[in-house]
């Protein structure tokens, strides 16, 4: 019995340890509506700065624990900063492409970071006085778990305090509720929103802080942390500060005992939990319903207008020109340009669910790692011809998307967003430990092209082929009845609930429909790079395809394909250079800034403003 009570606490401290973070998060989520993706960099940066002040300051316990405070207040600053000089300029922007923006700051911070403290791994000391153990019913207990778990609870309590008890806390909850209603009575948004980044940026270097004595410092932190973050802040309820340490608390206790019951559980464990939660309560324990009857990221733009004559002639010659690359390139750029219409196609995709049906998923590489899974399989153990084999890989996407897309549906926003990231976690980690038929973390390799395709220059034909093919039946049915309706229920849909059409069965169709097309462009990316393994449908993957839709532009037929020659292009470009992450992330940071609709949506809105092009097209 002892040791079950001394396992209750360990997860009692890590649960702890992940309330610091996920409350900053939800602070900021459920007034600024940011999902900031750079917390994550934050809780970093409070373990680093912890870890030079500590070893820099005198020993004992007034100095270690003032080195802990201040980095937790100096990570503030550094959130500020973020918050007055990139996202104070795009809070206009829809809320996605301020994730962007974010995730541009955690690939400048972790450069940041490489550059400050070196590649190598970080061992701090302990804490004074908490360095040892004590015996409880019989189990030894580190003393420094009870610390942690000692702040969760004053920092819960002081949270409380402070946004029930005093008038900032009181604007802060005011600014959850109405926003535009709060600026009227002619609060300082801006100042308030400042307030909060800074409150949400020093719990999340608080916890990193305090980390220190418990782990290594590495790197690593930023990735691994923030997505058990946004379980927690989505479990609990977006917004809701005893939701986040309920939340907490549930995934840190399930992960405790779990592992002594089903250890190969764990990697999935909080995903489960989350699938289960929103499935059952969409938005969370603690959280509010949110409005879907409101399409105000795209009451300004519409893919209802058909590309105009002199578009159409641009698109052409731009395939006159792809046609001809072969003979005037060397072989190198057509294996760069190969990978550029795989993703294209799996942008693409992503675009026909978040343009016209307001649907958001950060679990899309799922279909496309179905697809790439389905297509090396069928070639490896079915000895299947491989045009068979990338015309199959579809179906087993869409069985996947047909299945999952029935629960994420029935959510909206970020909600449906972490149900679809929870279902790509699930397959994920079915994949990664189904090593006698995925083969594991290793994967399928000698997923070769035939023969007759293995020609450079033949892939590239083929490879341009189906995706042009895809992307052309993509945009047919945008312009469809089918895509007509999916948009109307975007905008308004209770108004086209009332006019008999079924628009939760749209959305599942659409959903299919996406996965199917992410699902064409795994199979042709299994054989481009002749090996599938478990990253193909990890969450980087899905956050890459967000990425190009939203840097080229969510309102723009050609959006995604211009956000994924874009990314591709930049990321190749820049790996020549020690610090690439920071450069690459500067030049998302100054897209996101200069082109709030991005590359193409800004480009069209700039030249219809000055008469170049008209309205609409």
């Amino acid at each position: 019995m002892s040791f079950y009570f001394a396992q209750f606490l360990t997860g009692l401290a890590s649960a702890s340890s992940l309330f610091l973070v996920a409350s900053g998060l939800s602070i900021i989520f459920g007034v600024t509506r940011v999902v900031n993706f750079a917390h994550g960099s934050f809780y970093m940066l409070g373990a680093f700065i912890a870890y030079s002040l500590v070893t820099s300051l005198p020993p004992g316990p007034f100095w270690f624990w003032g080195g802990v405070i201040l980095a937790a207040l100096t990570v503030g600053v550094v959130g500020v900063i973020m918050e007055i000089l990139v996202l104070r300029r795009i809070y206009q922007a829809p809320e996605l492409f301020q994730l962007v923006a974010t995730f541009g700051v955690v690939l400048l911070l972790k450069d940041v970071a490489l550059w400050t403290w070196g590649p190598e791994d970080k061992l701090g000391p302990r804490a004074p006085g908490f360095d040892g153990a004590i015996d409880i019913f019989g189990s030894r207990v580190p003393e420094y778990d009870l610390v942690v778990i000692v702040v969760g609870f004053v920092v819960l309590a002081g949270l409380w305090l402070l946004f029930s008890r005093t008038r900032w806390g009181a604007l802060v909850r005011a600014a959850t509720e109405d926003r535009e209603m709060l600026g009227a009575l002619g609060i300082n948004q801006a100042l308030l929103f400042t307030g909060v980044f800074f409150l949400g940026s020093v719990l999340a270097g608080l916890g990193g802080a305090m980390q220190l004595p418990r782990a290594s410092v590495s790197h690593h932190m930023d990735l691994a942390i923030i997505a058990t973050v946004f379980v927690v802040v989505v479990v609990g309820g977006m917004g809701s500060i005893v939701g986040a340490f309920l939340a907490s608390v549930i995934i840190s206790e399930l992960n405790a005992f779990g592992i002594l019951i089903f250890p190969q559980i764990t990697l999935v464990l909080m995903f489960l939990v989350m699938a289960v939660v929103l499935v059952i309560r969409p938005w969370g324990i603690l959280g509010r319903p949110e409005d879907e009857t409101a399409g105000e990221e795209y009451e300004h733009q519409s893919l209802s207008w058909l590309p105009s004559r002199a578009a159409r002639l641009a698109m052409a010659g731009v395939v006159g020109v792809l046609l001809l690359l072969p003979f005037v390139v060397q072989e190198f750029y057509l294996v760069l340009m190969t990978e550029v219409f795989i993703l294209a196609l799996f942008a693409a995709s992503l675009h026909f669910i978040m343009g016209n049906g307001g649907m958001i998923s950060f679990g899309h590489a799922a279909y496309f790692g179905l697809g790439a899974y389905g297509g090396a399989t069928l070639l490896l153990y079915g000895d299947t011809p491989m045009l068979l084999a990338i015309a199959l890989a579809p179906f087993v996407a869409a069985l996947g998307a047909a299945v999952f897309g029935w629960f994420c549906v029935r959510l909206s926003g970020v909600y449906m967003a972490m149900l679809s990231l929870a279902f790509a976690q699930i397959v994920w980690s079915i994949v990664f430990q189904s090593s006698g038929i995925t083969g594991g973390e290793d994967g399928l390799v000698g997923v070769w092209p035939a023969e007759w395709a293995s020609e450079r220059q033949v892939f590239y034909y083929l490879t341009l082929a189906v995706t042009l093919g895809g992307i052309l039946a993509l945009w047919r049915m945008l312009f469809s009845p089918f895509g007509y309706s999916l948009r109307a229920g975007r905008d308004s849909p209770r108004r086209v609930e009332a006019i008999g059409i079924g628009f939760r069965t749209h959305k599942w169709l659409a959903f299919v429909i996406a996965g199917t097309f992410a699902g064409l462009a795994g199979g042709l990316y299994g054989f481009a790079k002749g090996i599938v393994t478990p990253t193909t449908l990890d969450i980087p993957r899905s956050i890459d395809a967000l990425m190009m839709v939203l840097l080229g532009g969510v309102q723009t037929l050609v959006g995604p394909l211009v956000g994924a020659f874009a990314f591709v292009v930049l990321e190749d470009r820049l790996l020549a250079f020690q610090y690439w992450r920071a450069i690459f992330g500067l030049i998302i940071i100054g897209i996101c800034i200069a082109m709030p609709e991005g590359i193409v949506g800004s480009t069209r809105s700039f030249l219809t403003r000055r008469g170049l092009v008209s309205s609409g097209r």
